[in-house]
């Protein structure tokens, strides 16, 4: 990335590879392929498969937070069926389309068989990557929307809401470094969650403690274990 507005914070990396995997529910191996791409052997030669991913300044198996939030999106597109192959061509597609490197870019959705890229100047209408163009008005299934803030000067996304936006719990990479706090008061999750262990589950004492709201702690103490699950 080279434009002068964009923030760095985005694109620095900042998750290792096993946390990236743990915040989207992928192995840290799969992480490292997916970031790096890897090499294997083919009878007598070593061959190298590409990353999933195109990425802007991270390197090696740190991700940012635009490539955790790829990798999010590369996940749910698998778990609806999609093959991965599929997705590779759908982003080289979409790059091709907008000049993105990112799915973070777009609200992109997926209905169990395609990927659909929504083109804002468009309207209404989706694009359905993968079938030469052809435009489709139909409603597709929008989790991620749900999830995603697409609010930074480049149209990337901006914060990730992993129990929906009408849950208090954010990963925006201008808090803690990125790391799941609870929305507008910076105290990371896994902190709530320690002390709530520590006061033997008692959500009283963790309030008292953090200032929180009951359902600031529940939030918090769901998020991390269902990441511990």
């Amino acid at each position: 990335m080279t434009h002068s507005s964009f923030p760095v914070q985005l694109d620095r990396p900042s998750y290792p590879a096993a946390e990236a995997g743990r915040l989207v529910g992928l192995t840290a191996s799969r992480v490292r392929r997916w970031l790096a791409g890897y090499g294997y052997s083919y009878g007598d030669a070593v061959r190298h498969q590409p990353p999933v991913l195109r990425r802007g300044e991270t390197a090696g198996s740190y991700a940012s937070f635009l490539d955790l939030v790829d990798l999010l999106f590369v996940k749910r597109f698998l778990d609806d069926g999609v093959s991965l192959q599929k997705v590779r061509r759908a982003l080289d597609e979409a790059h091709e389309i907008l000049g993105t490197t990112h799915f973070a870019k777009q609200a992109f959705f997926t209905d169990g068989s395609n990927i659909y890229l929504e083109v804002r100047d468009e309207g209404e209408a989706i694009l359905e990557l993968l079938s030469g163009g052809q435009w489709v008005i139909e409603p597709v299934i929008r989790q991620l929307a749900t999830e995603i803030d697409f609010g930074s000067p480049e149209g990337l996304a901006r914060r990730w809401f992993p129990l929906g936006r009408n849950r208090p719990i954010v990963l925006d990479p201008f808090v803690s470094f990125g790391a799941p706090t609870v929305v507008g008061r910076g105290v990371k999750t896994a902190n709530v969650h320690d002390l709530f262990v520590a006061e033997n589950e008692k959500v009283a004492a963790v309030r008292a403690w953090w200032d929180l709201t009951e359902g600031e702690v529940e939030a918090a103490v769901e998020f991390e274990r269902r990441l511990a699950a």
